[in-house]
């Protein structure tokens, strides 16, 4: 939804999970603390109010927030610690940990609980991704996360990581999908079954590309599995139902370019800004996307998605006219 958010969407989906039983909830931009920009989107309402509005009705849940350093700094982690943030999920590229440990050192410093979130986990191999998660915990991280941010992962590579990471590290581990190709319960369920203990989800799967894996349906699926959440599933659905689904301006759907994003492991953000650039250009989303994931374009990159875009309607004209 364009990191367009207000103050009484936040306070009452906030209050909805809170009452719900949802542990951790995360606010921020999309891009982390301080990410409202031109290159990755303006929100709506500065951050730091909705972290403000989010910690006043949150007497049960802890609030979490986003931060990858390059975009934000110390000095937002410090104002959101002030405001009453518990958890930093300090976010870098999956061979990239080592831009981290100021800020999680930071965190914990502030009393903050922390997350090594290694982002476009596809892009690394098993044993390095284990290096990675052994300096996130180095640095002082509380649980480190396997993040498909391309929602690019087949069960079997998340069963790979997830092992990988319980034989190698002594912190919790964690899983973050996408559902860009429709495997994101799979996934989870394959992350939970070796070990992971730390979920993401995203109510009514609202999120980049195709969404998350959709919190409310996951609680009715550990339900069945006998795995106890302390999630109330009937407060889940009406949440979804009642407050959720009334912000998405189209119903959350594995779209042409959604899938595309999973197929070609392409950062999932980069789905709205391939979309402005390819009506922009007069070119296919779908070949901007193709394109970037050839050139491993990574989160931070959305520069890129314009540069691509002009190539790609450059190219195009050239043959036109020969």
């Amino acid at each position: 939804i364009n990191h367009q958010y207000t103050v009484e969407q936040v306070l009452k989906i906030t209050k909805a999970l809170n009452d719900a039983g949802v542990p951790f909830i995360e606010v921020s931009h999309g891009d982390g603390l301080a990410g409202s920009s031109l290159q990755y989107g303006l929100s709506r309402t500065n951050e730091m109010e909705l972290i403000e509005a989010a910690v006043s009705v949150a007497d049960k849940s802890k609030i979490a927030v986003l931060l990858l350093p390059g975009i934000g700094t110390l000095h937002e982690l410090k104002e959101a610690a002030n405001l009453g943030a518990k958890m930093a999920r300090i976010a870098t590229h999956v061979t990239e940990a080592d831009v981290a440990p100021q800020h999680i050192a930071y965190a914990k410093e502030l009393g903050m609980e922390t997350v090594g979130f290694l982002m476009m986990n596809h892009m690394a191999p098993v044993n390095k991704l284990v290096e990675q998660a052994k300096l996130m915990e180095s640095y002082g991280a509380d649980t480190v996360y396997v993040v498909d941010s391309a929602g690019y992962l087949l069960p079997n590579q998340v069963r790979e990581r997830i092992h990988a990471l319980k034989e190698s590290v002594g912190i919790n581990i964690g899983f973050h999908g996408h559902n860009n190709l429709s495997l994101a319960m799979a996934n989870t369920l394959a992350a939970i079954e070796e070990g992971a203990t730390r979920i993401d989800g995203s109510v009514r799967c609202l999120g980049a590309g195709a969404g998350n894996t959709q919190t409310e349906v996951l609680v009715a699926v550990c339900e069945r599995m006998g795995i106890k959440t302390g999630v109330d599933l009937y407060k889940m659905m009406d949440l979804a139902e009642d407050i959720v689904a009334p912000i998405l301006q189209v119903p959350q759907e594995i779209t042409k370019d959604s899938l595309t994003l999973g197929y070609a492991g392409v950062y999932s953000s980069f789905a709205l800004h391939a979309k402005r650039a390819a009506a922009k250009f007069g070119v296919d989303s779908r070949d901007i996307l193709i394109e970037l994931g050839k050139r491993k374009v990574v989160g931070g990159q959305e520069d890129m998605i314009v540069e691509v875009a002009a190539e790609i309607a450059k190219n195009n004209s050239k043959v036109a006219l020969s």
